[in-house]
Order: C-alpha cells, then structure tokens, then sequence
C-alpha cells in the first residue's frame, strides 16, 4: 500500500446558502426529499489547516468564535471524514499518514448554512487533491455517506440540488450576488425544524430561465416565486428569524429569506455598496447577531 504525503496547508470552508428549497417528499427511510437552489459564500467560512501528525493518530483542535461546545473526538465530523477517506483510499492501495487538523470555527452552528458539512467537504477537497482520479472518483460518488449536504459542498458550484442533495445540477448565468448573512445567535435543530413540517410534499422549484439571469434583481424577482418550506416550522421553533427578515428588508433588501434549516437569513441588496452600509448599520445597532463579511469582498461568486 503506497502512503500519501501531505502537505501542511489551510483551505477554506464556505458558507452555503439556500436561495430557495421546496421540500417536495419523503423517502420510506425518512430521508426528505428536496429541490433547492443553492450558492456559496465567499464571505463567510470555516477555515481548515492540516498536517502530517507527530504522533500517530489522528488529532483534532478547534478554535475561533463558535469553537465552544464542539466535540474533539471520533464523532466530530472532521475525525469522522477522515475515517472515511481512509477506507475509501485503501480501496485503492493508498494509506493516509495520521493528520493534525486545526478548525478555526468561524460560522455559528446549527445555522442552515453548511457548517460541519462545509468543512468535512473541505477537507475531502485537500485530500483528494492528492488522490489518483480513480480514488477522487471513489470519494467524490460516496460522499453523501457523510451528510446529504457534503455532495453540495463538495461540488461548490451554484446550482439547483435535488433527492436528498446528492443530485447537482451546476446552474449557469448567475450573476454575483451582493448577499448578506444573519444570524440571531440562535442554534436550530434541523431534525425539529423538519419533525414540525405539515406537509412534505410540495410542488418543485418553478423553471430556471434557460437563459439565466442578467442581474441580482432578477435573480430576486424570481427568487419571489419560491419558498423556504422549512422556514414556517423554524419560526415556530425560532420567532426571532422573523426579526432578522424584517430588519434586512427595513435596510433596503430586495429580498430575505431564511437558508437552509435556520436560524441564519440571507439578504439580497441591489450593489454592494447598499449591502455593505446595511451590514455596518446591523452590526452597530445589533451586536450580538452575526453577520458575513469578515472576509473580505462579502458577495457569493458567480
């Protein structure tokens, strides 16, 4: 079995973001079924840096702002993709080296917006950098075994997400989006959100123009014609994702809508100038919330 060397290096986690998702069934064993549109941020992230460990096995330390509470052992999903790599690698004669992983925790958690499946996607990108095609391929096809959302954030393209979120359909003509994220500072379980949804059984997305779309606004005017289903049951659960679409759209926003499971909310602005000054005035009068843009250029790539 041949060891792969590992560089020392970081890669970075993106946020993803839920234009829109329609829960449209459920699957015998339970899984839901969804069609969503989705884009990733380059304006809000984890942050992943690995290394060939000194010991031999495999380490794990997080760090940054919602480092607290997150577990360190084989049940962070970190530890977890890397178990998974493994198998997968030596299916090709490949053997990975112990690693030292460091995590710098920069998206809230339990916020609809990828979070641990960001960052197991992130890693699976660095080690399959590493891998032989048929190996990537072999990672690349299993990696709904780690989350229905890892395939999404693996792929990191927009795109329209369909069956448990495995199905991706890259989405041309989607121009850059000046794109804001909030969160209330409240943690919601998606597993409650989708237990409090009345109906699983929803019609689809509406058909993506074939042309695309020219600028942000028509990106939103179509966006008005789609839902989050699993936004009524969130606020049942968290009224206070209610206050932050109603602040976003006070700003100026063309449209707010809350991502994924909650309690994060996306806002779509007109220019970047109008999404930034809104952030500067949230963020003063709002200090406790957590808003993208600690990277710079706060604005989901096309």
């Amino acid at each position: 079995m041949r060891r792969l060397a590992v560089p020392a290096g970081e890669t970075f986690a993106p946020a993803k973001v839920n234009l829109a998702l329609h829960v449209v069934g459920r699957r015998p064993d339970g899984y839901h079924l969804l069609d969503s549109l989705v884009v990733f941020s380059d304006a809000a992230g984890d942050r992943l840096s690995l290394a060939e460990a000194d010991g031999e096995a495999d380490g794990l330390t997080i760090h940054g702002r919602f480092a607290h509470g997150l577990p360190t052992g084989p049940e962070n999903i970190l530890l977890k993709t890397l178990a998974f790599a493994r198998a997968r690698l030596a299916e090709s004669d490949l053997a990975l080296p112990p690693l030292a992983l460091r995590l710098e925790k920069r998206l809230p958690v339990a916020a609809g917006i990828g979070g641990g499946s960001a960052d197991a996607a992130a890693l699976l990108r660095s080690l399959m950098q590493l891998a032989p095609p048929d190996a990537f391929d072999r990672l690349a096809s299993r990696a709904v075994e780690l989350g229905a959302d890892v395939p999404m954030c693996l792929d990191g393209r927009p795109a329209r997400v369909s069956g448990i979120g495995e199905i991706i359909a890259p989405l041309a003509g989607l121009p850059t989006l000046p794109l804001l994220l909030v969160n209330p500072g409240v943690a919601v379980s998606t597993p409650a959100v989708f237990a409090a949804l009345r109906r699983r059984d929803n019609p689809p997305l509406p058909p993506i123009p074939a042309e695309g779309f020219p600028d942000p606004a028509a990106v939103a005017d179509w966006l008005g014609a789609t839902r989050n289903d699993m936004e009524t049951p969130a606020l049942s659960i968290a009224p206070e994702i209610a206050d932050v679409g109603r602040r976003l759209l006070d700003e100026g926003a063309m449209i707010a809508r809350m991502s994924g499971s909650g309690a994060t909310v996306f806002a779509i602005f007109g220019s970047d100038d109008a999404m930034l000054s809104a952030r500067r005035r949230i963020a003063a009068d709002r200090p406790r919330w957590w808003l993208s843009g600690e990277d710079p250029a706060a604005r989901s790539p096309a």
